[in-house]
């Protein structure tokens, strides 16, 4: 497909049946839906000067295909969501396997049966191995407030080494926050898998990578008769909020506005920012075949940066002698800058403070808010898609 870098000089937005804030997964899959479904004219507006969201990717100068806002692998147990995206792409059978640096010994993450040998020892790990057997059968995820709850001193002797090494540490970096400010229910999560699958989402029937790359699915989902996308175009500068309507230019807009953008944004932040995490993300080409073993590497006890990916152990692609790496540092974001907001922070107060920002716009008949940033929520990829599904369903119904 081909978009256009800014409006065109005399455009009316109001003349389209719908305008698409975004051209994310939210954004793009709303956009397609409606022109499909009910032939709406649709409009797609996007801050960047480019598609697909957090999920662009492109080739760097050293020719190795890397994901510009950090690592996106595909996984679903969503056959609906399979079946949309499949659409527009075919998979790779690439299987995401992560290893945690602890100590300096590289163990496969979620623990499982080979992490335990390698954090306990041979003989002792098999022990706590068959406890968890013994107590909560195969090919399960226990998370470790669950073990903690057990009240059995080996499996306790579990939850804590997981949570110290491989939790605890990564945590305070990923979110800035000391151990007593740690939410309880966040570190209960953090699970242990009784078996020997050593993939990162064993339960995910459906996953891969797209074997064109994100942006060629984003370019093939929005390529459509009655689908326009313009880039490089803050919807800000058009769009403002009515008493009943969405209004583009000053006037009443008629059609559907889907939002995928910060809903604090929206009004100017006049009831303060909506706090996120962002990353600060370290490119590095080396002249070398592959740097790690798998394309994830965690660093839970050590360093000041989260994790490195290795792009080509994920895409599959072949190039010898040289390969890229990413750094990933995390920080609090900062709304002034031009920074990426990656991780709502999602806490009484701030959740308090989106109701808000969000109360604003309900009783608008044609306003839309969906995907990680106007729901203000932890969505992966699937989630996103699913929720525009849901959101496509309700428009389309309206229409019919």
């Amino acid at each position: 497909m081909k978009y256009q870098q800014g409006l065109p000089e005399g455009i009316d937005l109001r003349s389209y049946d719908m305008i698409v804030v975004g051209a994310g997964y939210a954004g793009a899959t709303c956009a397609r839906r409606l022109a499909e479904s009910c032939e709406m004219h649709v409009c797609v507006l996007e801050r960047r000067d480019h598609i697909g969201g957090n999920a662009y990717d492109y080739y760097d100068e050293a020719g190795v295909l890397i994901h510009k806002y950090g690592p996106h692998i595909y996984h679903t147990t969503d056959e609906r969501v399979d079946s949309f995206l499949s659409r527009f792409t075919d998979w790779s059978d690439y299987q995401h396997k992560v290893l945690a640096n602890i100590d300096g010994t590289l163990m496969p993450v979620p623990f499982n049966h080979e992490s335990l040998k390698l954090a306990f020892g041979e003989e002792r790990g098999e022990e706590l191995y068959q406890k968890l057997v013994a107590t909560f059968g195969k090919d399960k995820k226990v998370p470790i407030m669950q073990l903690r709850a057990k009240k059995d001193e080996d499996l306790t002797e579990i939850a804590n080494y997981v949570y110290e090494k491989v939790f605890l540490y990564y945590t305070m970096k990923q979110w800035g926050k000391s151990p007593d400010e740690i939410d309880p229910s966040i570190t209960g999560r953090v699970p242990v898998f009784v078996g020997d699958d050593d993939r990162y989402f064993p339960q995910a029937p459906h996953q891969g990578m797209p074997t064109e790359g994100y942006t060629k699915l984003f370019e093939r989902m929005l390529d459509h008769d009655l689908i326009d996308v313009f880039v490089g175009v803050d919807a800000r500068d058009y769009l403002s909020v009515g008493e009943s309507h969405i209004l583009v230019d000053g006037a009443p807009f008629l059609g559907e506005v889907v939002y995928t953008g910060q809903l604090d944004e929206l009004f100017g932040m006049d009831m303060g920012p909506l706090p996120y995490r962002t990353l600060d993300m370290k490119f590095e080409t080396l002249e070398q075949d592959q740097f790690q073993p798998v394309a994830t590497v965690n660093y839970t006890t050590s360093e000041d940066y989260t994790r490195i990916t290795e792009f080509k152990l994920m895409t599959g692609q072949e190039l010898p002698g040289v390969t890229t790496i990413m750094k990933e540092y995390s920080k609090a974001y900062d709304p002034e800058s031009d920074e990426t907001p990656y991780y709502a922070i999602l806490e009484p107060e701030s959740q308090e403070r989106y109701e808000s920002y969000r109360s604003r716009v309900a009783g608008l008949l044609n306003f839309h808010p969906v995907g990680r940033l106007a729901e203000y929520r932890y969505y992966d990829m699937d989630g996103v898609v699913a929720s525009a599904l849901d959101l496509s369903d309700e428009i389309i119904s309206a229409h019919q």
